[in-house]
C-alpha cells in the first residue's frame, strides 16, 4: 500500500503525499526531538523534511525505500538545524516510550537519568543512538539513512552507545541537589 501511495505522489498527487506525511510524521517529530533535544527545533526539522522530500520526490528512485530516503532528509535538517545553533537546548517534554514498565516512579527515575546521560552527546551520537534503539534500524539501514558504510554505522553506534554509558557513570558520581545521586 505504502508503495502505491509513493507512486502516485511522485506522479504528482498531492492527496497519496498527504496521506504519506500523516502516516510518517508522528515518527518523524519523535526522531528530530530525540536528536535535536528542543520540540520547536524537532517540528522545524520535520517540517523542513517533508517539504524537502515533497520537493524532491522524483529524485527518489526505489519507492520501497521512501521510509530510509525520509529520515535520511530529516537527519540532515537536524544536523543543519544543530550546527546553526551549537548551544544546547533542553526539551521541555520527552517522546513518550514505546513500552511502559510496571512501575511508574522506577520508570521515572530511569527516565530522567537517560535524558541526562543523552543531553550530555553531540547531536551525531544522539542520532544513531535513536536510529538504532529508538526506531529500531538495522546497522545497513543506518548506513543507507546515513550515506555511510555498514561498518562506520556499527562503530558510530559502539561510540555512541560507549559516550553514553560514560555520560551515565559521570552523571551517578555528580551530587544531586539534596545531597543525593541519581
Amino acid at each position: 500500500m505504502q508503495r502505491e501511495l509513493v507512486e502516485q505522489a511522485i506522479g504528482g498527487n498531492h492527496d497519496a503525499f498527504s496521506e504519506l506525511v500523516r502516516l510518517s510524521s508522528r515518527k518523524l517529530y519523535a526522531v528530530a526531538t530525540l536528536i535535536l533535544r528542543d520540540r520547536t527545533r524537532a517540528e522545524d526539522a520535520a517540517q523542513e523534511a517533508l517539504v524537502a522530500a515533497w520537493l524532491d520526490l522524483s529524485g527518489l528512485r526505489d519507492p520501497d525505500r521512501f521510509e530510509a530516503w525520509l529520515h535520511r532528509i530529516l537527519v540532515r535538517e537536524c544536523y543543519r538545524l544543530s550546527k546553526k545553533e551549537r548551544r544546547r537546548i533542553e526539551a521541555e517534554g520527552q517522546v513518550q516510550p514505546l513500552t511502559e514498565t510496571a512501575d511508574p516512579s522506577t520508570q521515572n527515575a530511569h527516565r530522567d537519568e537517560l535524558e541526562r546521560g543523552f543531553a550530555r552527546l553531540p547531536v551525531d551520537q544522539r542520532t544513531v543512538l535513536v536510529l538504532h534503539h529508538y526506531a529500531g534500524y538495522s546497522f545497513p539501514e543506518i548506513a543507507d539513512t546515513l550515506g555511510i558504510p555498514v561498518g562506520t554505522a556499527k562503530s558510530r553506534v559502539h561510540r555512541a552507545t560507549s559516550a553514553m554509558r560514560a555520560a551515565l557513570k559521570a552523571d551517578a558520581r555528580t551530587p544531586r541537589l539534596g545531597g543525593t545521586s541519581a
